[in-house]
């Protein structure tokens, strides 16, 4: 064999690696927008990676996941979404309730969205209906008024004596306005006071809260449904406790820090959901066909322990109905 010939034979055999690298197809990408951190969203994208496995699809082997984490910090989300419709993303998953559902649904009229929210997306505009939602916006939803509702009612029925209720709330989370005033329309009609809004967006601000509770002598506190404040469930517990403040949280994991109770949705069964959504539109399911999917089933979680520190007598039908207690 000449030497041209060989040289020529040896560098196409060279190639055939890198032709056949080329040739291999592009793994989807998912974008994982959320209000939060790393750190903060252990449990939801556990689930979420999870979801995407019931449809077969496995990070780093037939998907990848861009993420972008707002850190609490809500005015990034909107150019955290605007960067992941940039890089092509073949869905967006958003995670952390309204505000990245809003952000990412003023990204992108075409890039599919999945979110989990507590509030009427109807009502928000991000869905026309939730049978059809059409457009490109789909996802999970709680039962908020009913839930909110349920959350008074049983908060009630263990403080029956309280008349002044407060609500510890993030005013940087839109949310907080119309859970706001559905609390506030339940404690009305149980016959109770106005309803105190103590707003917090920061561990300091948090501290100050608990600070001026003796002053405004109230009697019971609701914890919004909030990812910040939920991320913060360690400091909440224990400043609730301190005060000897009988509260109502919207999450497990205030009551196995210490709280009293909590009502509300499985968070890692809402966010499997989402990433079983978002694998559902990677294999062709337009998002304006997937109905948006409502979350009923509710945990009452009672925390045995803190109810006697309280003094507080947990009524016989509400133990009936709790699905934990922690003793």
């Amino acid at each position: 064999m000449r030497r041209r010939e060989f040289i020529t034979l040896f560098g196409g055999a060279a190639a055939w690696p890198l032709v056949a690298h080329a040739q291999q197809p592009k793994l989807p990408v998912v974008g994982y927008l959320s209000t939060g951190s790393p750190e903060a969203d252990a449990t939801p994208l556990a689930a979420f990676r999870k979801g995407l496995g019931d449809m077969s699809f496995v990070e780093g082997q037939n998907v990848v996941i861009e993420y972008r984490w707002a850190n609490f910090r809500y005015e990034r989300l909107s150019v955290m979404a605007a960067d992941l419709v940039q890089r092509s993303v073949a869905v967006i998953a958003a995670i952390g309730g309204t505000p990245t559902g809003l952000a990412a649904k003023a990204a992108t009229a075409t890039v599919p969205i999945v979110f989990y929210l507590g509030i009427d997306p109807v009502k928000f505009g991000l869905v026309a209906s939730l049978n059809h939602p059409g457009g490109n916006v789909t996802g999970i939803v709680g039962a908020p008024a009913e839930l909110i509702a349920k959350r008074i009612q049983f908060l009630h029925e263990l403080v029956p004596k309280a008349t002044v209720v407060a609500m510890l709330a993030n005013p940087e989370n839109p949310y907080t306005e119309p859970e706001a005033r559905a609390v506030q329309d339940a404690a009305h009609s149980l016959g109770l006071g106005e309803l105190q809004i103590l707003r917090a967006s920061s561990t300091s601000e948090i501290d100050g809260v608990f600070q001026r509770l003796p002053q405004l002598h109230v009697d019971a506190l609701i914890v919004s449904a909030d990812l910040f404040l939920l991320s913060q469930h360690k400091q909440i517990a224990a400043a609730a406790a301190q005060q000897n403040l009988p509260t109502m949280y919207p999450w497990r994991e205030y009551v196995s820090a210490g709280g009293m109770v909590s009502y509300g949705p499985n968070a890692s069964e809402a966010y499997r959901l989402v990433g079983s959504y978002a694998g559902k539109i990677l294999r062709g399911a337009p998002p304006a066909e997937l109905p948006v999917e409502q979350q009923n089933k509710m945990d009452l979680v009672i925390n045995l322990r803190a109810t006697k520190v309280l003094q507080v007598s947990v009524p016989i039908p509400v133990m009936g109905r709790a699905d934990e207690v922690i003793e």
